[in-house]
């Protein structure tokens, strides 16, 4: 543990086993937020982008293995053209900005989602921050960036598809690995806890594929208000649950 990260029974009355691997968020609220405020929605997006800081910062200190944020879906280009190049801009500002935050506490940043239609500049800022952050060891943060799970598991239908065809694999070795395997977050541990803000109860095309077993909590404070004592909430409340995966509870007898 470095000197950085707390002891987790410290912060949060939990020992380490009892915190989730891998957090998923999906970030809502920021447009409502900014309406609320009586402000543009750019505004929203902005607060939004302060809340992603503090976030990010605390699962790393707490020792999270990995941390995934549905920050664009394939869905938002329907948007209106100025809030998307607003975002965009955002998102390369956001990455040259906390850079020194992601190399300070030992992140490593990580791209999920489809590469094409997004432009040079965001493109560009996303691959420096993947390649200096590449050997750092601490908490995986992905970013789901022109995202949706649909097309990720096509993409991974088809690459698998590509190897059957060309005789580099059977189908008969298709399995359940071979397919987390070719999906944008391999390598990376499924999550076990997904949190909503905005009081949103949908799933919106995210990590269906990852997301099987993962425990649900919906939020209803907005993104941009969403603190650090929000996150432990939800963590709290994950390590509560008993997870059965299929199976009886643990308390259940039989005669």
């Amino acid at each position: 543990m470095n000197e950085t990260q707390p002891d987790p029974s410290e912060v949060l009355g939990l020992e380490r086993e009892q915190l989730p691997q891998h957090i998923a968020i999906i970030m809502d609220g920021n447009g409502r937020w900014a309406k609320a405020q009586r402000m543009p929605r750019i505004r929203g997006h902005e607060q939004g982008a302060k809340a992603v800081r503090r976030i990010i910062t605390h699962c790393a200190r707490l020792g999270i293995k990995a941390l995934t944020l549905y920050s664009f879906s394939t869905e938002n280009w329907k948007r209106p053209n100025d809030e998307v190049d607003f975002l965009m801009d955002l998102y390369v500002r956001y990455l040259i900005a906390e850079r020194d935050t992601i190399m300070e506490n030992n992140i490593r940043f990580m791209h999920i989602g489809r590469r094409v239609g997004l432009p040079e500049s965001v493109l560009a800022e996303m691959d420096a921050t993947v390649e200096v952050s590449r050997d750092n060891t601490g908490l995986i943060l992905c970013l789901a960036l022109n995202y949706g799970s649909r097309d990720e598991i096509v993409d991974a239908v088809r690459g698998i598809a590509d190897d059957v065809a060309a005789g580099r694999l059977a189908s008969k070795d298709i399995d359940e690995a071979l397919i987390s395997g070719s999906l944008y977050t391999a390598g990376v541990p499924d999550p076990d806890l997904l949190i909503r803000t905005a009081n949103e109860r949908r799933v919106s095309n995210f990590l269906l594929w990852q997301i099987s077993y993962a425990e649900i909590y919906v939020c209803e404070v907005l993104w941009p208000d969403f603190e650090v004592e929000h996150l432990d909430v939800a963590i709290r409340d994950f390590a509560s649950r008993e997870r059965r995966f299929g199976d009886v509870p643990s308390s259940a007898t039989t005669s």
